[in-house]
């Protein structure tokens, strides 16, 4: 029901609707075209090639558009959450509700085209084992910014407002994450595997797929990425025991 009232609230203005995923799409083929600068001036790097980057790319940005798109709501609380509070239903779902950003699909489209396009070149990612592993790494990807958006919503009940700094965990992660990650420094592996696990997501199941590995439990990391869940949701809650109206 909240996804119909959404979309239909949209249709009442198609045209702007369409203009916002025309932007959405633009957004993601400026990307794109960025790495096709790249990699026509340096060929490689670290010698990945440019279809190995863009599994990444568009894994990164197909993830973070469906989060966005279902979760951005925990990005833009305001003095209605007391509403949602005395209502008898699911704390969550009805955030959720709240912001339902459909635009994003533009961005989601244009990254689930590029896959396709990488996969028709390489004809060897038609592999059950690889179509297996890229399918787990946009769930994966989809769960870890999803838990980020959540995480950041349970922060904002002690600063009473979103911090930006946050955002180099969603938006700055994003971007890291079009890359491999081992052509950062090695600190930005690690805590992009231990405290941040994107790296379970993208970067590990990406050497399994490229064959830069062929240990199957490469395979199977991004399904860890469900634990990340638990911190973001404890978060979550303590933040909810704190929460204070303001009373308007």
């Amino acid at each position: 029901k909240y996804l119909s009232m959404h979309l239909k609230s949209l249709l009442e203005y198609g045209k702007t609707f369409i203009i916002s995923c025309m932007g959405q799409i633009a957004t993601s083929i400026f990307s794109f075209l960025s790495i096709i600068f790249l990699f026509d001036k340096f060929g490689n790097i670290e010698g990945y090639t440019f279809e190995n980057v863009l599994i990444c790319f568009s894994i990164s940005f197909f993830g973070f558009s469906i989060a966005e798109c279902f979760f951005r709501a925990f990005d833009h609380f305001d003095g209605e959450f007391d509403r949602v509070l005395v209502r008898p239903r699911s704390i969550i779902l009805q955030v959720l509700g709240l912001k339902v950003e459909f635009a994003k699909f533009g961005r989601c489209l244009a990254s689930l085209v590029i896959v396709i396009w990488v996969i028709i070149r390489n004809p060897d990612l038609l592999e059950t084992e690889k179509l297996i592993t890229l399918t787990l790494m946009a769930i994966g990807t989809i769960i870890i910014y999803a838990s980020l958006f959540v995480l950041k919503a349970g922060i904002t009940f002690f600063t009473t407002q979103s911090l930006e700094i946050m955002n180099i965990f969603t938006d700055g992660a994003r971007d890291l994450a079009q890359y491999p990650l081992n052509i950062y420094h090695k600190w930005v592996k690690n805590f992009f595997t231990y405290i941040l696990p994107l790296a379970l997501v993208n970067y590990y199941p990406l050497l399994y797929i490229i064959e830069r590995t062929y240990n199957k439990l490469y395979m199977f990391l991004p399904i860890f990425s469900i634990f990340f869940i638990i911190p973001c949701y404890i978060v979550w809650n303590i933040g909810l025991r704190k929460y204070k109206s303001t009373g308007s």
